[in-house]
């Protein structure tokens, strides 16, 4: 009985490779949508991947169930309750399948969804009746649990879904032995929960002593602590979950057709509605870049942004360094955002010749912002950083839009007015001051080094 994690960091995504060598049958849990790992993983085991099962419709990236279906013959398995367009074999409470030395039990587990569950896994060589590990998805992290409200949009109340993850914890996950692995799907750095560790396994009896979700006395206090303090979900989730549901085109497909676009080519499709999309390091695009493109850059928490700030249904044309043409387009795909158009052919080589598409974005050291804050014309300063990030210090009179809100209160900037916009370190900062531009704003600055340079300078600060 073998089992393999595998860990994409930008996504602080855990997907798991159950494999049985008897049969030689592979199984794979809450796979990301880029699945050649699996592939090539299986392959060494000397294991045919068999089926696909997805713990619950995962709303931060778009999985890769099709992928495999389409690629290895897999077949798919979802919770009973699940509602998809494509077939699929219903994981029902209490259900067990085995493959030779492998066992996999279904425990029907709703709450940070509806349809839910955590797959219990056994060595059947070794204990029929007692699990080694259990692949707990979304409803049970290591120190922390899955949050109730994402799908509020969808008709359900979080207090009723946090009714429903107590139970499920209560009756199904803390039954289990205290030395039972725990295996989630995600870890910190995810907005699916607000407490989660750098760990990547734990056990049950662990989690009973550790995670705060699990002290809670009763029913009541368990709803008020997952229910509050929730940070506000990425604008993509709804738009991921449902293409989780649905059948859809593979990431095989997107990434055999990629059109090489000329400047002019490009320039067409931009005015027809597609959108620049520049995924260079800040620094490079601040040095010159398309006029109107806006900058996520890869080196950062590239998908995560690009879902939240980006319109999924507009076309994109990517403007990318040498080599990283298809990383930028297979990292958008993770998150959904799958109608690329085409790709900048030699990236910003390609504007040699066009000096009247490229523009400039102004860095301004802290020492230099606080010079023209004192000054005349004063910029209007504007922090995109998160609530909790404000709540321990901010420059002083400075406008206060949190980047993951920037789709629907963009607008709230005032045109006709210098900006000079800031976050911690200067990559958020970036992709703002590129919305900004693109939206027409002809003056933007970018703070150089973010708060943390305003601090080390000793500038002044306030506290909310």
């Amino acid at each position: 009985m073998i089992i393999r994690p595998f860990y994409l960091a930008c996504l602080a995504h855990g997907s798991y490779l159950l494999g049985d060598e008897k049969t030689g049958t592979a199984v794979i849990v809450d796979p990301q949508r880029d699945v050649d790992g699996y592939v090539e993983e299986a392959a060494k085991l000397g294991l045919a991947i068999k089926h696909v099962m997805l713990t619950h419709f995962h709303a931060d990236f778009v999985a890769g169930h099709l992928e495999l279906r389409d690629r290895c013959g897999a077949t798919i398995h979802l919770g009973a309750r699940a509602k998809a367009d494509y077939p699929f074999s219903p994981l029902k409470d209490g259900a067990r399948l085995e493959f030779g030395s492998l066992g996999i039990g279904v425990l029907e587990t709703p709450g940070h969804t509806p349809e839910g569950v955590c797959l219990t896994v056994f060595d059947l060589d070794a204990d029929r009746s007692k699990p080694k590990a259990v692949l707990t998805g979304d409803t049970l992290f290591i120190g922390d649990v899955g949050r109730p409200d994402l799908m509020a949009s969808v008709g359900f109340k979080a207090e009723d879904l946090a009714g429903m993850l107590h139970d499920s914890l209560r009756t199904k996950l803390m039954t289990l032995p205290d030395e039972t692995l725990v295996y989630p799907a995600h870890g910190a750095g995810s907005a699916c929960g607000k407490n989660m560790s750098d760990e990547r396994v734990s056990t049950i009896g662990e989690q009973k002593l550790y995670n705060y979700a699990l002290k809670a006395r009763s029913k009541e206090e368990f709803v008020r602590l997952v229910t509050e303090g929730q940070t506000e979900a990425p604008a993509y989730f709804a738009h991921d979950a449902d293409m989780n549901r649905r059948e859809r085109g593979t990431l095989d497909r997107a990434l055999a057709d990629l059109p090489e676009l000329t400047p002019e080519a490009a320039e067409t499709l931009v005015r027809e509605g597609a959108v620049l999309l520049d995924t260079r390091d800040p620094a490079d695009f601040a040095g010159a870049h398309w006029r109107g493109a806006v900058n996520i850059g890869l080196d950062g928490k590239f998908a995560n942004w690009a879902g939240s700030v980006l319109d999924a249904g507009k076309p994109l044309v990517v403007v990318a360094d040498a080599g990283r043409e298809k990383e930028s387009v297979l990292r958008l795909a993770r998150v959904g955002v799958d109608r690329v158009a085409g790709v900048l052919k030699g990236g910003m080589r390609a504007l040699d010749a066009r000096p009247d598409l490229v523009a400039r974005t102004p860095r301004l050291t802290a020492r230099a912002l606080a010079e023209r804050l004192a000054g005349k014309d004063a910029p209007l300063v504007v922090d995109v950083r998160t609530d909790a990030e404000r709540a321990a210090g901010f420059v002083a009179g400075s406008l206060h839009l949190p980047l993951a809100q920037w789709p629907r209160r963009l607008a709230e900037v005032p045109k006709g007015r210098p900006v000079a916009v800031y976050c911690a370190g200067g990559y958020r900062s970036s992709i703002a001051a590129s919305l900004l531009r693109a939206a027409g704003h002809a003056d933007v600055a970018d703070l150089v080094g973010g708060f943390g340079a305003w601090r080390e300078q000793s500038l002044p600060t306030a506290s909310a």
